[in-house]
C-alpha cells in the first residue's frame, strides 16, 4: 500500500464513489458538490491514485463539531485507516480550537462501529437521534397538518402518551 492523506481535496465524484462502496446508491453529483463546498474539513486517503477512505467534519470552530461520512473501502478495512481518519479530524480541532477549552465532538455510528469510536473516547448518552429525510421544495406542514400528525401519533401510542401525561402532573 502506498497511502497518501489529503486535506480538503475530496471531490464530489470521489465522495460518491466511496459512498457507494459501503452504503449503496449515493446522492446526486449536484448534492455532493454542494456538500463538499460547505464541509468544514475533509480528509481523504489514497492508495496510489485510488481513493480508499474519507471523512468529513461539520462545525462552528468554537463549540461544536460533527464527524460525518467516515468511509473506508471494505477491502481496506482493518488496516488502521479509519483510525488515521479520526486522528486527522481530531488534529484539525487541536490546530484550530481555542487552547484550554472543551469542544463538543459528536457523530452517529452504526451499532457495530461503536466499539471503534469508543477507543477514541466517544461515549453514547440517553439522547435519541432524531432525523428526517426532508424533500426539498416540499411544503412544510402547517399547524393544522401538524395537529393531525400529532393526533394520529397520539392515537397510535395512546398508552405511552397517557403514562407520560400522568407523569407530568
Amino acid at each position: 500500500m502506498d497511502l497518501t492523506i489529503k486535506h480538503n481535496k475530496l471531490s464530489a465524484e470521489e465522495f460518491i464513489e466511496l459512498w457507494e462502496t459501503v452504503w449503496g446508491p449515493g446522492p446526486s453529483l449536484e448534492q455532493a458538490r454542494l456538500a463538499m463546498e460547505h464541509t468544514l474539513f475533509r480528509v481523504s486517503v489514497f492508495d496510489g491514485e485510488q481513493i480508499v477512505a474519507m471523512a468529513r467534519m461539520l462545525g462552528d470552530m468554537g463549540l461544536d463539531y460533527y464527524i460525518k461520512d467516515v468511509v473506508v473501502r471494505p477491502e481496506y478495512q482493518g488496516k488502521g485507516i479509519g483510525r488515521m481518519l479520526i486522528n486527522e479530524l481530531l488534529s484539525f480541532i487541536d490546530d484550530n480550537g481555542i487552547k484550554g477549552t472543551h469542544i463538543f465532538v459528536e457523530l452517529c455510528a452504526e451499532p457495530d462501529k461503536i466499539p471503534f469510536y469508543e477507543k477514541f473516547g466517544f461515549d453514547h448518552n440517553e439522547a435519541q437521534r432524531l432525523k428526517m429525510m426532508y424533500e426539498v421544495g416540499h411544503q412544510f406542514p402547517n399547524d393544522e397538518d401538524l395537529n393531525e400528525i400529532s393526533r394520529n401519533l397520539i392515537a397510535k401510542n395512546r398508552n405511552a402518551y397517557e403514562k407520560l401525561a400522568k407523569d407530568d402532573q
